[in-house]
């Protein structure tokens, strides 16, 4: 199977998992509404999601580099389309928040491990613009899953999002059990489970992008996480017009995956990460200051989805330069502080629109990503892609 051909069919995978990973967003006022409920405390299904979604990206990392990638993604996109049927079901807040988190677990194998076999088939000189084109595709999902989200929740309601959303991740995992043959089958029998992310975390190189990547899933994330609930508060539209307004953030994401990859041959890796955090930090002084205006509002989501995936690609592609023998275990710690972070980052966005309102919390957060953006200079200095680690230093 050609390479190339391998990171459309991941992307696939990625496409519908993502497209139900962020699907809440836009609904979320359908939701709340529905089962009565402020809209801050209906954020919670957001954060259900994304920290298990970090977390299990510890189990499946070392799983995956110990029984093989292809054989993790296989198992978790099966219980994934079921989890996700689950949620059509629920009728409370708890019940709703126990199946987001179980759609968030096995999840969370689909986009790390994903990423670690795109890192183990190409070489580093090809490897952004194939992580830029696997996560064009996959936000393509999430940028289709506003609008189609909001007109299923319009024309039918909030349940059938995720019934529909089943059914359609039945269409990937087919392509994935029909090519599972064809996959490279990439182990390391000898790979532990502990001890890969204790030498990460050890290696100032791999620990301050971690600490980046944190930091970006709080700001960044947490504020996407809003942007629906502060379309319908600001300018009451109906959730399909939210749908359409939020899709200019994964739009841009797929524009900006393409250019990446491109543009990080022209002006280098460390002025990409550095547009990245200033497109998302202007994107939310933007919705602060000028959200009133329909024409700046979408201007400042889609610099939020540029600035993102700017930001992002450009960290895993980091990323996957730590340890290749480890490459799941790498990209499932990125993974883990990402989702993580924009769990932590919704959840601390709820109380402070409670306490603030909606528009301060993109103040805040756009605060944020100044010292983000600061701090990346201070954490990462010289070539953004590190040379490989030694044999003798990589992780187990």
């Amino acid at each position: 199977m050609r390479k190339n051909n391998i990171v459309i069919l991941l992307g696939f995978l990625g496409f519908i998992v993502m497209a139900d990973n962020w699907v809440v967003s836009p609904i979320l006022p359908a939701i709340s509404a529905n089962i009565g409920i402020a809209v801050e405390r209906a954020g919670l299904l957001i954060a259900a999601y994304m920290i298990p979604f970090g977390i299990f990206q510890i189990v499946f990392g070392p799983l995956a580099d110990r029984y093989g990638k292809k054989q993790v993604i296989m198992f978790s996109i099966i219980l994934f389309t079921v989890a996700t049927g689950l949620c059509a079901v629920g009728f409370g807040l708890t019940d709703l928040a126990i199946y987001r988190a179980l759609t968030g677990i096995f999840a969370a194998a689909v986009m790390p491990i994903s990423l670690a076999l795109i890192g183990d088939i190409f070489p580093i000189e090809q490897r952004q613009g194939a992580i830029g084109t696997f996560m064009g595709i996959s936000f393509l999902g999430q940028g289709l899953s506003m609008v189609t989200g909001g007109a299923i929740a319009y024309f039918l309601n909030w349940r059938g999002v995720f019934a529909i959303y089943a059914l359609l991740a039945v269409i990937p995992m087919g392509m994935l059990i029909k090519n599972y043959k064809l996959l490279p089958d990439t182990k390391h029998t000898d790979s532990k489970f502990i001890a890969p992310y204790l030498k990460l975390l050890a290696d100032p190189n791999s620990l301050f992008t971690y600490i980046l990547v944190l930091l970006e899933g709080l700001f960044i994330i947490g504020s996407f996480s809003y942007l629906g609930a502060f379309i319908a508060k600001t300018h009451h539209f109906n959730y399909l017009n939210i749908g359409v307004i939020m899709t200019a953030f994964g739009l841009m994401t797929v524009v900006g995956g393409r250019l990446s990859g491109k543009l990080v041959l022209k002006i280098g890796a460390r002025k990409i990460l550095t547009l990245g955090l200033i497109f998302a930090t202007l994107a939310d002084f933007c919705v602060y200051y000028f959200g009133r205006s329909l024409v700046w509002l979408v201007v400042g989501i889609g610099m939020l989805g540029i600035g993102f995936i700017f930001t992002h690609s450009t960290l895993l592609t980091r990323a996957t330069e730590f340890a290749s023998k480890a490459r799941g275990a790498a990209m499932s710690l990125v993974a883990f502080c990402f989702m993580g972070g924009g769990g932590l980052g919704t959840a601390i966005g709820g109380k402070i629109a409670s306490l603030y309102g909606l528009s301060s919390l993109f103040l805040i957060y756009a605060v944020a990503l100044v010292v983000t953006l600061m701090l990346s200079f201070i954490l990462i200095n010289g070539q953004i892609v590190p040379s490989r680690l030694t044999p003798e230093s990589e992780p187990a």
